[in-house]
């Protein structure tokens, strides 16, 4: 098996986590916790042999047989972009079943995703298994497919972001300027069954085909909020002195706001299927950078949320607030990100009785809850393996370490330790207690931008990332 897993920079972490580890002894003492190291490499492949099966050979050298070409040509530009399937596009299918290069099945893949054909989905799932050395469910094989793919770290074949940019805007066209390169990996971008909301700034109330953003939205006291109950999930912001709740309830059918507090312009991401509310500076960017307005695209990337900005159409890593595409990747914009405290509209409202909360009216009349609904058997896209370290929705507390370590922190077990007054640090990070939730602060007590994750998101998009547990 390769080492495509990165290895080195596995071990490089492993070695750093146990150095701070012993550096930080007193610190970890007195909380009475520990660093979960990572698995070493070596583990983690035969865990990934153990639950995928052993991966396919890739061929030497990075381009295609001929005939292959024109079998893709054929199938992804000639059939399905022509919008017909015939005898040629069969055959064609046929010849890249055959070619024992296992590439090609990240392009099969994102057919079956976007085919409402039951017969052209098993044929392109027939092919896939062909390719891989598999034999998957015919329930969802899009989703095995790709979690195998994923896990296997099985490279794109030559050519592949033009293929799979023709293939997804048959889906929707306005996904045509974010499909570039950049610092992305477009191997495990899907859809996901939304359309991208590309509504103008400001136009909160117009309907669309899409995850609805919402604009400057309407707040009101915590005195009037009288349709929110005391348990139900909020996510609470505090800058420059203002306090602001966010009902979960709101936020799964809006997903993104755009608001403006103590000051400060930012954006706020919800990702349902990773349990994350985050929020995001957008203003004092680099000299000529207009604020950027998010938006969800419709795309996920192993089940976390793409956002991107309206006004360049650039790209953003959503966990990280980097844009990872189009103009403001290449003037280098990372947004700052402020913390977000995830707790009960009870606990917020009475540690901040000053709080203004979102009116009622954005929720548009629905009443969600992924968390308990449709999530409750884990992920429903795919994400290929997750690391072992907790079970994949175990809630989390993240964030970048000024040593530019990731950590996490166990939710339960730190709101333990800290209602015991236990410290609860890392480097320079604290936790300490919020509206009774957690919040990530420095030595000064100064916000560093912390949020909730769960944890197969959380480490999945910081590989390696130190863990804390009590």
């Amino acid at each position: 098996m390769s080492n495509r897993f990165t290895a080195r920079s596995s071990r490089s972490l492993h070695r750093a986590l146990l150095s701070i580890a012993v550096c930080a002894g007193t610190v970890l003492a007195a909380a009475h916790a520990q660093l979960v190291a990572p698995p070493e490499p070596a583990a983690l492949e035969r865990r990934i042999v153990e639950r995928f099966g052993t991966p396919p050979r890739v061929p030497e050298g990075g381009s295609l047989d001929e005939e292959v070409i024109a079998a893709l040509d054929a199938v992804f530009t000639h059939g399905l972009g022509a919008g017909r399937w015939q005898a040629a596009q069969s055959r064609a299918l046929e010849r890249i079943a055959a070619s024992n290069d296992p590439r090609p099945a990240w392009l099969l893949a994102d057919a079956m995703r976007i085919s409402s054909s039951g017969a052209l989905n098993a044929a392109l799932a027939a092919a896939a298994d062909t390719l891989l050395g598999t034999s998957l469910p015919a329930v969802n094989p899009w989703n095995e497919t790709v979690d195998h793919l994923i896990a296997w770290d099985v490279p794109a074949p030559p050519g592949y972001l033009d293929y799979k940019r023709d293939v997804y805007t048959l889906i929707e066209p306005a996904w045509e300027p974010l499909f570039v390169p950049g610092d992305i990996d477009w191997r495990h971008v899907s859809w996901g069954g939304v359309r991208i909301d590309d509504r103008a700034y400001g136009t909160t109330d117009e309907a669309c085909n899409c995850i609805p953003a919402a604009d400057d939205p309407a707040t009101g006291p915590a005195g009037e909020a009288d349709w929110l109950d005391d348990g139900d999930i909020v996510f609470g912001l505090d800058i420059g002195g203002e306090q602001r709740a966010y009902p979960r309830r709101i936020m799964e059918v809006r997903e993104m706001v755009n608001d403006t507090l103590g000051g400060r312009d930012v954006g706020i991401p919800y990702c349902t299927l990773c349990g994350s509310a985050q929020a995001y500076f957008t203003d004092r960017l680099p000299e000529g950078v207009e604020r950027p307005v998010l938006r969800t695209s419709g795309l996920l990337i192993r089940s976390n949320k793409v956002m991107y900005d309206l006004v360049t159409r650039s790209v953003f890593d959503t966990f990280r607030g980097t844009a990872v595409t189009g103009p403001l990747a290449e003037r280098g914009v990372r947004l700052e990100q402020a913390g977000v405290v995830t707790t009960t509209w009870g606990a917020w409202k009475a540690e901040h009785p000053d709080t203004t909360v979102v009116l009622e009216s954005l929720a548009l009349g629905r009443d969600f809850d992924f968390r308990n609904g449709r999530d409750a058997d884990g992920p429903i896209f795919p994400i290929g393996d997750v690391d072992p370290r907790l079970p994949v929705q175990e809630d989390v507390v993240g964030l970048v370490a000024a040593s530019g370590t990731p950590i996490a922190f166990q939710r339960e077990p730190a709101l333990a330790a800290l209602r015991e007054g236990e410290p609860v640090e890392f480097e320079n990070v604290r936790l300490v207690l919020d509206g009774g939730g957690l919040r990530a602060v420095d030595a000064t007590g100064e916000d560093l931008g912390g949020h909730q994750a769960f944890w197969f998101a959380w480490s999945q998009f910081h590989p390696g990332t130190a863990l804390w547990a009590r």
